[in-house]
């Protein structure tokens, strides 16, 4: 009898330890938002979802401007409060041959100071057919096919590498370039060369060799760097092919001079060629890189659309939205071959807007601050329970928009699930309306400051409405 109870104990025993390691395996990671607003463009906060979704927010394209800006791989820089566009355009002249890195492509500087009219000034830097009146940064192949600029606004940045570019082509584009016209491209070779500006107007060659290189077929399309916050160095992300797709492989590097080795990505969909990627930090919460790739369909005369895809730091793409963010639309024109390209950043043009740059046709389309997509409910009641989050401050902050019918509540609630009192759905201050930044109350009043630090759960209870975002704030 003993030695069969000594057994069950130690059954029991195992069992118990099971259990605690399968808990440990289940137990839901716990978000450390910190003080960082966070948009409801993947699923990192969602636990649960009754009758609510995540929505992908289409762009809205505005009337064309008098001065549109128009170009090839084009990157748009935000720099205080004037926008600058660094972009490749074309020599008329040149009749030669037409590859990646011939010597009739230049690259281009143009601003704005609203972000709709955009003017060309004359830099006299390079001479163009007899004459530098002319807005020309760089005519120098094969670098000019592909100059992709970027700010590096950290504190201590020497005034002089203020702006930074990667620029270049593969081994087998540059050997081609070189065959075709041998007084071009002399002495380079294939990968990205590395380029440091004061202005974004004057650019010095940094490196005299290649800084990223890959043995593969790569580089044939904007590659986009910039510096991370959140990761604490740069970061490359460029054309790879893989499996035959045109895709995204990346590198990193802690001085801009050395780079690591590239590391494919591969986010593509079976049978999806991806011909941009435009990867970049979103400007209200730098954690959060915005992809917005140009999806290209060989078997469709080679039509194009622009999708919306997210990073967090080094982890993988993100796809939770598949379809189409930027469809072609009405326009024939915009249904040709490689029609569809936006460039790269989506920047602030007014408090509550945010603009993308349709590349090639002039567009610009806008979206709300923090617009990309939403947590969203319709006529019938939806909920969101998020997963455990710890946050620092004592004010919850929300960018929403309801109906006149509509509403959003919140609730506070432990660990566990269980409603903290004071912060409960019954406490709720009842939102109804449309802002950018909506403070949350309940009863008492929006002090959580006695819940900072703790592991705490919010749910979100909506009726025709959508939340864009939320942060914890002072």
């Amino acid at each position: 009898m003993l030695k069969h109870a000594s057994l069950h104990l130690v059954l029991v025993a195992l069992w118990s330890l099971s259990c605690c390691r399968l808990d440990a395996q289940d137990a839901v990671p716990v978000r450390e938002i910190g003080s960082r607003r966070e948009l409801f463009i993947d699923k990192y906060l969602v636990e649960r979802l009754n009758n609510a979704t995540l929505k992908l927010h289409e762009p809205t394209k505005t009337p064309r401007p008098l001065s549109p800006l128009i170009g090839a791989y084009v990157t748009v820089i935000k720099d205080d409060a004037l926008f600058r566009a660094v972009y490749r355009s074309y020599d008329s002249a040149y009749k030669g041959e037409q590859y990646d890195g011939n010597p009739g492509e230049m690259t281009c500087y143009s601003e704005s100071r609203d972000g709709h009219e955009w003017t060309q000034p004359k830099l006299g830097i390079v001479e163009i057919n007899g004459s530098r009146e002319n807005n020309v940064i760089l005519r120098a192949a094969p670098f000019s096919t592909n100059f992709s600029p970027f700010l590096d606004d950290r504190p201590g940045v020497p005034t002089e590498q203020r702006f930074k570019a990667t620029a270049g082509l593969s081994d087998h584009a540059v050997k081609h370039a070189q065959k075709t016209k041998p007084s071009e491209a002399v002495g380079v070779k294939g990968g990205l060369y590395t380029f440091v500006s004061p202005d974004c107007v004057h650019w010095k060659q940094l490196s005299s060799e290649p800084a990223i290189t890959l043995t593969e077929f790569a580089f044939d399309s904007q590659n986009v760097s910039f510096w991370s916050p959140v990761e604490s160095q740069f970061v490359c992300y460029f054309r790879s092919w893989q499996n035959g797709l045109r895709s995204i492989s990346r590198s990193t590097s802690t001085d801009f001079v050395t780079w690591s080795k590239p590391v494919a990505l591969a986010p593509n969909l079976p049978g999806e060629h991806l011909y941009t990627s435009q990867t970049h930090p979103y400007f209200r919460a730098p954690h959060i890189y915005v992809t917005l790739p140009t999806r290209f369909h060989p078997g469709r005369g080679d039509s194009t659309d622009i999708l919306f895809m997210t990073a967090r730091g080094n982890a993988s793409y993100d796809r939770t939205f598949r379809e189409a963010f930027i469809r072609p639309g009405l326009d024939p024109a915009r249904w040709g071959n490689r029609s569809n390209y936006a460039a790269l950043n989506v920047v602030p043009t007014s408090p509550t807007e945010m603009s993308i740059y349709h590349v090639g046709g002039g567009d610009r389309f806008v979206l709300r601050t923090d617009g990309f997509a939403s947590l969203h409910a319709g006529a019938d009641t939806g909920e969101l329970v998020t997963r455990p989050l710890r946050f620092t401050g004592k004010e919850l902050v929300i960018n929403y928009s309801t109906s006149a019918g509509g509403s959003v509540r919140v609730e506070v609630q432990d660990e566990s699930g269980k409603p903290i009192p004071g912060f409960t759905l019954a406490d709720s201050r009842n939102l109804v309306g449309d802002a950018i930044e909506q403070p949350v109350s309940w009863k008492k009043g929006s002090d959580l400051s006695s819940l900072a630090g703790q592991t705490v759960r919010l749910k979100l209870v909506m009726q025709e409405a959508d939340l864009f975002a939320l942060q914890f704030r002072q």
